[in-house]
């Protein structure tokens, strides 16, 4: 949605093909929030690429008039023995984005709610916050309508061929024809084979509300991630009664398209992880369970994402691998596919997103990946 609405308003005639009617849950966008951070791990180019998507989701806030994100700040809680934030706090340092790091009695006294041991540590990032995902599907819809894009919903894509200076999808109702195609898929790039094989898994992911006392409710509790023994998590505060929510980044069975996508409860872990991490951190936000929901994540092995060209058609575009933290990148993600569609480059650095880094040196594809970028 997000590169069709950049398209469209640079005047591109612009076809978007979902295989569902987006907003909708069958991929990794619902289930209302997700955070946008801005002090990144890993390459530097994500924290550039954090600010810049956070500048063009207010500009689609004003655009639309939707509330879009909410800068409730984000608490990076980290066990010391685990995770160190130093490196963090040196790339937003030279940034210029405003961090806080605390130690644990500093992280009780401001919020007292919290159980936190005195090995643990935090990285409060005050102008992060969360965005409202759905909203942000249905407004980059909007505009990009609105500017003359055409949508075709509940249209799986069977089949894609390419050649120079055409591509071609193939749908059951009919035939689709372009000069150039996006291919984002998300957690179901591996239904496109034979035409393009991507190192991505994907896998099920769980996430719960549960109820909360009142100093988790949003206003007076941040988003937050958590980095400890049990693992790594990631939540929300309580919004309008909604219960606190909380995730977990890594794990999760593998899933392959097609294939049923068991509900919540359907495995007993998928609530009792979560509560185990709050009763032992955030004792006053385990209650009972209001809500549990399930969604994917599509995993490459480094977690990076892939940014980049067919390594045998120039003309298509591949994005995908956003490992469970892509969505709050996904309007910079829009920009930079219409700079390569339009001029076939970009400003912004995408090379750590290239596909050659999974490709041998000495493979007889890998000259050809980079092409154009």
């Amino acid at each position: 949605m997000s590169a069709g609405y950049e398209l469209a308003r640079r005047g591109v005639k612009t076809l978007l093909i979902d295989a569902f009617d987006p907003p909708h849950t069958e991929g990794s966008h619902h289930g209302d929030t997700r955070l946008i951070r801005h002090a990144y791990s890993g390459d530097p180019a994500y924290i550039d690429l954090a600010l810049r998507a956070d500048v063009l989701w207010k500009e689609a806030e004003e655009l639309t008039g939707t509330e879009l994100l909410v800068r409730s700040g984000v608490l990076n809680l980290a066990d010391s023995a685990v995770y160190s934030f130093a490196g963090r706090l040196a790339e937003a340092e030279k940034r210029k984005v405003r961090v806080e790091h605390l130690d644990a009695g500093e992280i009780r006294r401001r919020w007292p709610a919290l159980n936190i041991p005195e090995s643990f540590a935090a990285m409060y990032e005050p102008d992060a916050g969360y965005l409202y995902s759905e909203r942000c599907i249905a407004a980059c819809r909007q505009l990009a309508l609105a500017h003359g894009a055409e949508l075709l919903t509940n249209t799986p894509v069977e089949n894609i061929t390419a050649r120079e200076g055409s591509v071609t999808v193939h749908t059951a109702n009919r035939d689709y024809h372009g000069e150039v195609a996006i291919l984002s898929a998300g957690a179901w790039f591996s239904a496109l084979a034979p035409f393009v094989h991507l190192p991505i898994k994907a896998v099920r992911k769980v996430v719960g509300w549960f109820e909360s006392a009142a100093a988790f409710e949003a206003g007076d509790f941040p988003g937050f991630t958590l980095g400890a023994e049990e693992g790594g998590y990631y939540g929300f505060p309580g919004i309008g009664g909604s219960g606190l929510k909380i995730g977990r980044h890594d794990r999760g069975r593998e899933w392959t398209p097609g294939e049923p996508l068991a509900p919540f409860g359907s495995e007993a872990a998928d609530e009792e992880d979560l509560r185990r991490v709050l009763e032992a951190y955030m004792p006053g936000a385990a209650g009972r369970l209001l809500k549990g929901s399930v969604c994917k994540y599509e995993h490459t092995p480094d977690e990076d994402f892939i940014i980049d060209r067919h390594p045998l058609h120039s003309n298509v575009l591949l994005a995908g691998g956003f490992s469970g933290h892509g969505f709050k990148f996904s309007s910079v993600v829009g920009e930079i596919l219409a700079d390569l569609t339009i001029r076939g480059a970009t400003s912004h650095n995408i090379r750590p997103f290239s596909l050659s880094r999974f490709t041998p040196p000495d493979h007889p594809q890998a000259g050809l990946i980079l092409e154009g970028m």
